[in-house]
């Protein structure tokens, strides 16, 4: 008889790769959500996962083998969370859910305020690639050339994303990373991130500092990023010799010793201990994922014992995921890019990338706050992130589902403080504003970019209609 889950909060990223994991391993998977459609709607519909609209207790019918719930929707707090839990069924939040499902595998885990998707997918492309049929469930909702962003394989390997967000914003405040206990983790990055959570950076540092002490603990390797401050600065702490570092430092075991950007493809050339290993393609813009690319290539190579040859296959094979970089739409030299980045670092480094690949084309971006809590926290940062593009327009704050508004902060405030840095910026109050804002000001050449990790996407249609006329 096959095992049953319910998913609350199933259109979630992680949750819909947790969906697709948990059906290819046999489970018959079903879930609710809000009405909202949402771009994971498609890749739950190809998987056969049907799920109830709205959250009610009257939901939750059958004798489920696992009830897992997202951190949004008021998370253990969700009528149908209750409900299950009143009745005697086994309910867990989703971080420490998928520790339990690593902790069947050999897990690999990759940390860090940015760059988590895309390292734990290249992973998973290099693996695959060699025909290790790793299993992954992954926070986006497809990947290029490997499909769902979830899937249950047959080799020993698991690769996830590790976040350092609460397991629970209303019951549990352990950062979600601390459920993994990963044969091999991955540090990108250690940053100031997710206020409601943390109220400094120190704060942040001291959950990376237990996450790295716990997988030296429980596993065989961690790799983390030389040119990062915060993380070099914890590695500095531990001093282990199960410690591989890698980045452009010349202190870093697994270096990029030189690279060069072209249009649409990037070459780096690696060396590992002083001694060079070759050259290696990279198709994702961008400074920040030639590091992106060095973290997943060091960490395929002393958990797999992968050959430098294999690895370079696997790699030229990753041409991005799902809101990533991810190319919507071109013609006649006017293109269309969305990008998942909510962070003024992850802005930084998004812009910076596009003007490596396109140095002399004019870049606007449609840019939609995420959370009324990052954007009070980090107005100035977003500010001086959004003045590296030509102009601007700023959409109102998209909140979480897990926050009330906040009439302190709001979409306006952040358009004045591009305006002080001399940067150019307009406020787009509605979908309405932002069509009619770039049917009058996009031309051929221009490269049109929708940013941020809210609803945007969903104007994708409308704006190829219009860039299509143009």
């Amino acid at each position: 008889m096959k095992k049953k889950a319910y998913l609350i909060g199933i259109k979630g990223v992680a949750m819909t790769a947790m969906a697709v994991y948990l059906k290819e391993k046999g489970f018959k998977v079903t879930g609710s959500d809000v009405a909202e459609t949402f771009f994971t709607d498609r890749m739950l519909a190809e998987a056969g996962i049907s799920h109830k609209l709205g959250f009610s207790k009257e939901n939750i019918t059958e004798k489920y083998d696992a009830v897992i719930v997202t951190g949004a929707h008021g998370g253990m707090s969700n009528p149908e969370a209750v409900q299950a839990k009143k009745i005697g069924l086994p309910v867990s939040m989703h971080g420490r859910y998928i520790g339990s499902v690593m902790s069947g595998y050999q897990g690999i885990s990759v940390a860090g305020c940015h760059g988590k998707t895309t390292t734990s997918s290249m992973i998973a492309m290099i693996l695959s690639s060699a025909n290790l049929d790793p299993s992954y469930a992954i926070g986006t909702a497809y990947i290029n050339g490997l499909g769902a962003a979830g899937h249950a394989g047959r080799g020993k390997f698991f690769v996830a994303e590790a976040d350092e967000y609460m397991t629970c914003p209303v019951t549990d405040p352990t950062p979600r990373f601390f459920w993994q206990k990963p044969s091999l983790a991955v540090i990108t990055n250690i940053e100031f991130d997710h206020p409601d959570a943390y109220r400094n950076l120190e704060e942040v540092k001291a959950a990376y500092f237990q996450f790295a002490l716990n997988t030296l603990e429980n596993g065989d390797h961690l790799v983390a990023c030389q040119d990062d401050a915060e993380s070099s600065e914890l590695l500095q702490k531990i001093k282990h010799t199960k410690i591989a570092t890698y980045g452009f430092s010349p202190r870093a075991d697994f270096r990029i010793k030189k690279y060069h950007i072209s249009e649409g493809v990037s070459f780096m050339t690696v060396e590992v201990k002083g001694e060079e290993i070759g050259e290696f393609m990279v198709k994702v813009p961008g400074r920040h994922n030639l590091l992106n690319a060095l973290a997943a290539m060091t960490a395929c190579n002393l958990v797999a014992n992968l050959s430098w040859a294999q690895i370079k296959e696997g790699l030229k094979k990753y041409t991005g995921g799902n809101r990533r970089m991810e190319k919507i739409y071109e013609k006649d030299r006017i293109s269309l890019y969305d990008d998942y980045a909510h962070h003024p670092t992850e802005i930084t480094a998004t812009l910076n990338s596009v003007r490596d690949w396109y140095r002399n084309r004019r870049i606007i971006v449609i840019f939609q706050p995420h959370t009324y809590s990052r954007t009070k926290k980090l107005l100035e940062p977003f500010a001086q992130a959004l003045t590296l593009a030509d102009v601007s327009a700023v959409a109102e704050i998209f909140p979480s589902a897990r926050e009330k508004a906040d009439p302190s902060v709001s979409s306006s405030l952040l358009v004045e403080a591009v305006k002080r840095l001399d940067g150019k910026a307009v406020l787009v109050r509605s979908k309405a504003e932002v069509l009619n804002y770039v049917k009058q000001t996009v031309r051929q050449g221009d490269i049109l970019m929708t940013v941020g990790a809210g609803n945007l996407y969903r104007w994708h249609a409308d704006l190829i209609t219009i860039l299509a006329e143009l």
